[in-house]
């Protein structure tokens, strides 16, 4: 993973880079037990990125819906009961698939 620390038992499911309408760019990591938003800095002439600051931390017991939006431009919302978030990844559909179904295997039987 990246900036934010792993907690014990928690694994890596997708990670890519991509832009939040408010937040801006960053990496989105989704894990088997939380969301998380980490902005970047980006450097044209090297083509490099650093990882500065972690926006989101968000448990996956605290999303109530993922989808894909859009056509053209289109992005995977993630709903939180007081919010909505929208990244802009390569492959909305599974992503918005991967975030239920780990937000529903982290529910308690």
């Amino acid at each position: 993973m990246s900036g934010a620390e792993p907690r014990p038992g928690e694994m890596l499911i997708i990670q890519e880079d991509c832009a939040e309408e408010k937040l801006k760019n960053g990496i989105l990591t989704l894990t088997n037990q939380r969301l998380i938003f980490e902005k970047t800095e980006g450097r044209m002439t090297t083509l490099s990125k650093k990882t500065q600051e972690v926006l989101l931390d968000i448990p996956l017991e605290k999303i109530s819906a993922s989808k894909s939006e859009g056509f053209i431009i289109a992005k995977v919302v993630v709903e939180l009961s007081d919010r909505t978030y929208k990244f802009g990844v390569l492959n909305t559909g599974h992503w918005a698939k991967e975030i239920m179904t780990q937000v529903n295997k982290s529910k308690p039987t």
